[in-house]
């Protein structure tokens, strides 16, 4: 279950998550939230909840007593597993020492600690809300009461020397951090680095530079014991995300809130992307809610772009057995030229991203779709 929290205390420059920098609605989205989960609690009936994702937006802004209303919703409406993983989250100027107690108090079992950059200037070009000081201190706290956290980096910020990235990973490590999610710094559409991009008030994106980094950060988080099981995914033996695991494996998933997707295996619905919306629907029990049943040919394109970003791979029994003959030719002749390459490889009958191939993941999925 994944539970949407669309709130953030100002917008950061690279985002396009749904999320709005008010909180005079928090309140009413709360109960929002609730009503949902108590609306959609027979579409997954007779399935346990496994893993429960505070995202969004800052999941961290929410107050304690907040997080559990919303938690003793899914209790009381659904079944979950005695241990589930339950992850928040959160950024560090929240993790006040009063909150990380309370947390550690509660249900919630794993941190996602948005850090993108332990340097000052670093986190100015992204206009995040916290400061270095701050970036270090909520990590000292919060490994005091939590074992699992997880650690948000972002690399390939333009200017940004391998001496510098390489601080920011050893920063981690002697943290004794066990999870490290690291994403390159991408343009998205309509953002405000877009904007600033386009008018050359910010440096372009240098692939190259990013490239740099994306092989030292395997480099390192290898010496350190990390698996990298995702691309831009790394853990500790024990320490993997069971939630995004999940998503990557194709298991069903509930989504509440504000533009909050789900997956049921054969169908994909999503809920609108506006706060005041969402609201004023559920108060008439009325969800918010498109859907569309998944072709053939989409459900063999995920499948594909999930299992190669993985340690998994994308298995050749599994597409016969899925999508018929037909769809496994398909595979293995636009492949052939990625193994030629050196991009690709088979092993024991499974097609796997190579370390050559691992930075162009989402190129090489895209060329072997069925469009």
């Amino acid at each position: 279950m994944y539970i949407h929290i669309p709130f953030c205390k100002q917008a950061c420059f690279y985002c396009d998550f749904y999320f709005s920098t008010s909180l005079k609605k928090k309140d009413e989205l709360v109960d929002a939230l609730i009503t949902e989960l108590e609306l959609r609690k027979n579409e997954f009936q007779g399935q346990f909840i496994e893993t429960i994702y505070f995202g969004g937006g800052t999941p961290s802004l929410l107050k304690n007593y907040e997080l559990q209303s919303i938690l003793d919703a899914i209790y009381k409406n659904y079944k979950v597993v005695k241990n589930p993983e339950i992850t928040l989250e959160a950024n560090p100027d929240d993790l006040s020492e009063e909150l990380v107690k309370e947390l550690a108090k509660s249900k919630i079992n794993r941190l996602s600690i948005g850090i993108q950059s332990f340097f000052e200037d670093d986190l100015k070009s992204m206009n995040r809300a916290h400061n270095a000081e701050e970036a270090k201190a909520c990590l000292s706290l919060a490994t005091q009461y939590f074992d699992n956290i997880t650690v948000d980096l972002i690399y390939g910020i333009p200017n940004m020397s391998l001496e510098k990235w390489d601080k920011n990973l050893e920063t981690v490590f002697n943290f004794g951090i066990n999870h490290i999610s690291s994403y390159a710094l991408t343009v998205e559409t309509n953002t405000a680095l877009d904007n600033f991009i386009k008018k050359g008030k910010y440096p372009p994106i240098d692939e190259d530079l990013a490239l740099q980094h994306f092989n030292h950060l395997i480099q390192k988080t290898t010496e350190q014991g990390f698996i990298h099981y995702e691309i831009s995914n790394f853990g500790k033996p024990d320490y993997f995300s069971k939630h995004n695991t999940s998503y990557w494996q194709g298991k069903p998933y509930l989504g509440i809130g504000p533009s909050a997707h789900s997956f049921n295996r054969t169908q994909r619905s999503w809920n609108v992307r506006n706060n005041s919306i969402y609201i004023n629907s559920l108060s008439y029990g009325v969800l918010p809610m498109e859907t569309e049943t998944l072709s053939t040919e989409n459900k063999y394109n995920e499948y594909i772009m999930t299992g190669l970003r993985t340690i998994w791979g994308v298995s050749f029994d599994k597409i016969e057995y899925d999508f018929g003959k037909v769809y496994l030719n398909h595979l293995k002749k636009s492949s052939q030229k990625f193994i030629d390459e050196g991009l690709l490889v088979i092993e024991e009958n499974i097609l796997k991203t190579t370390q050559k191939g691992k930075f162009l993941v989402d190129g090489i999925a895209s060329e072997l779709f069925i469009v």
